[in-house]
C-alpha cells in the first residue's frame, strides 16, 4: 500500500512538472479560449428580465374536508402536499399560457399567434419560504413585465375559480356525511346507557375502589366473629361440663321444674319419699302403711310424668329423655346455681348460633363483592370501547357541522391560495444570460482544459531529456554533481576572489559561499569517493553543444585548485576553444602548438594561481583528431601527471565528434555534461554509444544548469541552507548573479 501511494505521488508530481515546464502554452491557450468567448458574448443580442412574487397559503379547499385544521392559516405548503412545485406546473401549464397570449395579443415574426411552446417562462420557489418567483426573458422590456404579470394574474383568477368548484363540492359531500354522522352518535349513546343500565355502573373506577374497601372490611368483620365464636363455644363446653347434662336436656329440665304443677306434684312426692324412708325404717316393707306410701309415690311420679309430657310432648320428652323412659325426679330439682348456669348456658348458646349466622352472611356477602371485582376489568374495557366510540362519533359529528359552517362563509367569498406580492417591473437593463455565463466560464474551462492538453502534448513530442531523472535513467550513469542554473542581474559590482580577468560564469570563483560553489564542492568530494584508484586525469565533454561543459570544467578546475591541489586546465577544444574567454587569457599558443612542436610546455601554460593553471587550445589546427590521438598527446598527458596533481580537459561535445571519447581513454575517466530540456533523446543516445564503444572509463554524469522548480525534491542530495536569494558576486562590470 505504502509503494502504490509512492508511485500515485510520483505521477502527480510528474504532471506537475509538466505543466510547470510548460505553463506559457498554458496560459496562451487560456488566453485565446477567453478572448474567443469574449467576442461571442459581445456578439449577444441584449435580453431584459423581468420578476413577479407570488404567495402561496395552505390549500383553504381540501382543508374544508380535514379534521382539526384551520382555513386560511399560513402554512408550509410541504407539509400540506402540495408542493410548490405542483403550483409552478401549473403556472406553466398550456390554459395557463394561452389565455396570456390571447389576452397580450402575442404573435409570431409571420403574425401568427404563439404557441404555448413558444413561451418560456421560468418559475422557481424561494428555498426556505412560500413564495413562488416568476421570470420571463425577452429582447422587449416591456413585454416581459406585461408577460410575467398577466401570468400572475390568470393564475390567481383560475385558482380563486377552481377554489370555488372545489367549496361547492366539499359541501356537498358534508351535507352528505352529517346524518350518518348523528345516527352514529346516536348509536354510540344509546349503547353506553344500554350498557351502564343493565349492570348498574355509576362509575366503575369509584366502585372498584370501594369494593375493594368493603372486602377487606368484611373480611376483617369475619376474622372477629370467628374469634368471638371459638371464645363462646369454649364457654359453652365449660358450662355444659358443669351442669353435667346435654345442652338442650339442662335448658328443658330447667325450664320444666320451673313450671307450678310440675314443683306441686314434686313437692307431694318427695313428702310421701320422705314419709316413706321414715317408716321404712319402722315398719316391714309389707306393712300397709309402707305399700300405701309406695302406691301414693308410684301415682305421684306418673302424675309427675303426665305434667311432664303436658309441657314438653312426647317428642320433647323424647329429646330430654333419650332411651329413658322417665324423668328421674331428682334431675327436676335443681339448685339456685345451676338454674344459673342453665340461664348461662342458653344465654352463650343463642350467642353462638348468632355468632354462626353471622359469619355466613358475611362470608355471603364477601363472595359476591369477589365476583363483582372479577367482573370490573372486562365492564371497565367494554365501558372504555363504547366511551371512545362515543367521543370519536362525536368529534365527527362536531367537525362536520363546524366544516358545513366554514364552507357556507367560504362560498361567499372569492379568495384563492394564491397571492401576488410584487408585480413585474419593466426592466432598465438587460439581464447577464445563462448562455453568457457559460461562455464566461465554459472559456477558462475549456482553455485550461485544451492549454493543459495542449502543454502535455508538446512535452510528449519534445524529445528532449527534460529532468535530472529523466538523464539519469536515460543515460544509466552515476549521478555526481547538481550545479544550479543562475542567471545575471544588474546590481553592484562584484568581487573576484581568484582572478580580476575571470568570466563570472567561474562561480566558484567570484562567490565561495554560493549554492553553486556548494555544489561543485559536493562533486569534488562524491570524484573521491567513486574509486579506490585515484582519479589525475579528468575528460569533461557533453552530448551537443550548449550543454555548459566548458563552464563545468573551469569551475571543476577552480574548486578542485581551491583545495589546495595543483590543477591544470587543458582547453582540449580545440575546434571551437572558450577557455581563454572564460580566464581572460591570449589564445596565441596552447595545446596544438605544444603537440605539433613548435612551442615548449613551460612557454604556453598560463598561471591564474598558485595552484591553478591553464593550458589554453592554440591555434585551430586542421585535423583536432588526428593531434588528440597522437603519440605526443600521450607523452604530454604522461608530462602533465609529472607536474600537477590534477589535468581537467574541456573537450568537443560528443555529437559528430570523436574527440572526447578518444581523450577519454587515455584519461583515468570521463565525465559527461548534461543539461536538462538541451540534450535530446537522439544525440543522447549516440553520445552514450561512442562513449561506449571508445571503452572509456565513465566516472559519472554532472547535471547542470539544473532548474530546481521543474525538479522532484527527492532527487537532489544536498539541500540549500541559504534559500533562493544567494549572491554571487563576481568581478567584471556591474553584474550581481543570482541562484534561481
Amino acid at each position: 500500500m505504502e509503494t502504490r501511494g509512492y508511485q500515485e505521488e510520483v505521477e502527480i508530481q510528474k504532471y506537475w512538472l509538466v505543466l510547470k515546464r510548460r505553463w506559457p502554452i498554458v496560459v496562451g491557450v487560456l488566453l485565446a479560449s477567453i478572448g474567443f468567448s469574449s467576442f461571442l458574448i459581445f456578439l449577444q443580442k441584449p435580453e431584459y428580465q423581468a420578476s413577479g412574487m407570488l404567495l402561496f397559503k395552505s390549500d383553504r379547499t381540501s382543508s374544508l374536508t380535514k379534521v382539526g385544521e384551520k382555513i386560511g392559516d399560513l402554512e408550509s405548503l410541504m407539509r400540506e402536499g402540495n408542493p410548490l412545485e405542483t403550483q409552478a406546473v401549473i403556472l406553466k401549464s398550456e390554459p395557463i399560457l394561452k389565455q396570456v397570449i390571447d389576452t397580450l395579443g402575442l404573435k409570431d415574426k409571420k403574425g401568427n399567434p404563439l404557441g404555448p411552446e413558444s413561451l418560456q417562462i421560468k418559475v422557481e420557489p424561494i428555498v426556505g419560504t412560500d413564495v413562488l418567483k416568476v421570470s420571463y426573458t425577452s429582447g422587449n422590456p416591456e413585454l416581459t413585465a406585461s408577460v410575467v404579470n398577466q401570468v400572475m394574474k390568470s393564475y390567481v383568477a383560475k385558482n380563486i375559480e377552481f377554489n370555488r368548484t372545489q367549496v361547492v363540492a366539499a359541501g356537498e359531500f358534508i351535507k352528505k356525511q352529517i346524518p350518518q354522522a348523528r345516527a352514529e352518535l346516536n348509536q354510540a349513546a344509546e349503547a353506553l346507557r344500554e350498557f351502564k343500565t343493565r349492570y348498574k355502573i355509576i362509575e366503575l373506577s369509584e366502585e372498584a375502589s370501594a369494593a375493594v374497601q368493603n372486602e377487606a372490611s368484611i373480611d376483617e368483620q369475619i376474622n372477629q366473629a370467628k374469634a368471638a365464636l371459638a371464645d363462646t363455644s369454649a364457654q359453652e363446653e365449660k358450662i355444659r361440663s358443669q351442669l353435667n347434662l346435654a345442652g338442650s336436656q339442662a335448658v328443658e329440665i330447667t325450664s320444666i321444674s320451673q313450671i307450678p304443677g310440675v314443683q306441686e306434684v314434686l313437692s307431694e312426692l318427695q313428702k310421701v319419699q320422705t314419709k316413706l324412708a321414715n317408716d321404712e325404717a319402722r315398719y316391714t316393707s309389707d306393712h300397709p302403711a309402707i305399700t300405701e306410701l309406695k302406691n301414693k309415690e308410684i301415682t305421684l311420679n306418673a302424675l309427675l310424668q303426665q305434667r311432664v309430657e303436658q309441657v314438653l310432648g312426647p317428642s320433647g320428652v323424647k329429646q330430654v329423655l333419650g332411651t329413658q323412659r322417665n324423668v328421674a325426679p331428682g334431675k327436676l330439682q335443681i339448685g339456685q346455681i345451676k338454674e344459673n348456669l342453665t340461664s348461662q348456658y342458653a344465654l352463650i348458646q343463642a350467642q353462638r348460633r348468632g355468632l354462626e349466622s353471622k359469619i355466613q352472611e358475611l362470608s355471603n356477602i364477601q363472595g359476591s363483592y369477589k365476583q363483582r371485582l372479577s367482573a370490573l376489568p372486562n365492564l371497565e374495557k367494554k365501558q372504555g370501547d363504547l366511551e371512545r366510540r362515543l367521543s370519536i362519533a362525536q368529534k365527527n359529528y362536531e367537525n362536520l357541522v363546524s366544516r358545513l359552517q366554514e364552507i357556507e362563509v367560504a362560498e361567499k367569498q372569492t379568495v384563492g391560495n394564491a397571492k401576488e406580492i410584487q408585480p413585474a417591473q419593466v426592466p432598465k437593463k438587460p439581464s447577464v444570460s445563462k448562455i453568457t455565463f457559460l461562455l464566461a466560464g465554459g472559456s477558462v474551462f475549456v482553455g485550461l482544459l485544451l492549454g493543459t492538453a495542449a502543454a502535455f502534448f508538446v512535452d510528449l513530442i519534445d524529445r528532449t531529456l527534460k529532468t535530472v531523472k529523466e538523464a539519469e535513467t536515460f543515460f544509466g550513469y552515476t549521478l555526481l554533481g547538481l550545479i544550479p542554473r543562475f542567471e545575471s542581474k544588474k546590481t553592484s559590482s562584484p568581487v573576484n576572489l581568484m582572478s580580476d580577468k575571470a568570466s563570472a560564469r567561474i562561480i566558484v570563483a567570484t562567490s565561495p559561499r554560493s549554492v553553486v560553489h556548494e555544489a561543485y564542492q559536493m562533486l569534488q568530494a562524491n570524484l573521491k569517493f567513486i574509486s579506490h584508484r585515484k582519479v589525475r586525469t579528468i575528460v569533461v565533454t557533453s552530448s551537443v553543444p550548449g550543454e555548459g561543459k566548458s563552464e563545468v570544467s573551469a569551475n571543476l578546475a577552480a574548486v578542485l585548485a581551491q583545495a589546495g591541489r595543483r590543477v591544470l586546465l587543458v582547453d582540449a577544444d580545440m575546434r571551437k576553444p572558450s577557455q581563454h574567454h572564460l580566464w581572460g587569457l591570449v589564445n596565441s599558443v596552447g595545446l596544438s602548438n605544444v603537440i605539433v612542436g613548435q612551442d615548449q610546455l613551460p612557454q604556453t601554460v598560463q598561471t591564474v594561481t598558485k595552484e591553478l593553471s591553464v593550458l589554453t587550445a592554440g591555434v585551430q589546427p586542421p585535423n583536432p583528431l588526428g593531434l588528440l590521438d597522437s603519440e605526443r598527446m600521450a607523452t604530454l598527458i604522461e608530462t602533465f601527471c609529472d607536474r600537477y596533481d590534477v589535468i581537467v580537459f574541456d573537450t568537443p561535445p560528443l555529437a559528430g565528434t570523436a574527440d572526447a571519447a578518444v581523450l577519454g581513454k587515455m584519461a583515468d575517466g570521463v565525465l559527461l555534461v548534461a543539461r536538462p530540456g538541451v540534450v535530446d533523446s537522439a544525440s543522447a543516445t549516440a553520445a552514450k554509444s561512442l562513449l561506449g564503444r571508445s571503452e572509456a572509463r565513465i566516472l559519472g554524469m554532472i547535471a547542470n544548469a539544473v532548474n530546481f522548480k521543474q525538479e522532484s525534491g527527492n532527487h537532489f542530495y544536498y539541500s540549500n541552507v541559504r534559500g533562493e536569494q544567494d549572491v554571487v558576486k563576481t568581478g567584471m562590470g556591474n553584474e550581481q548573479w543570482v541562484y534561481k
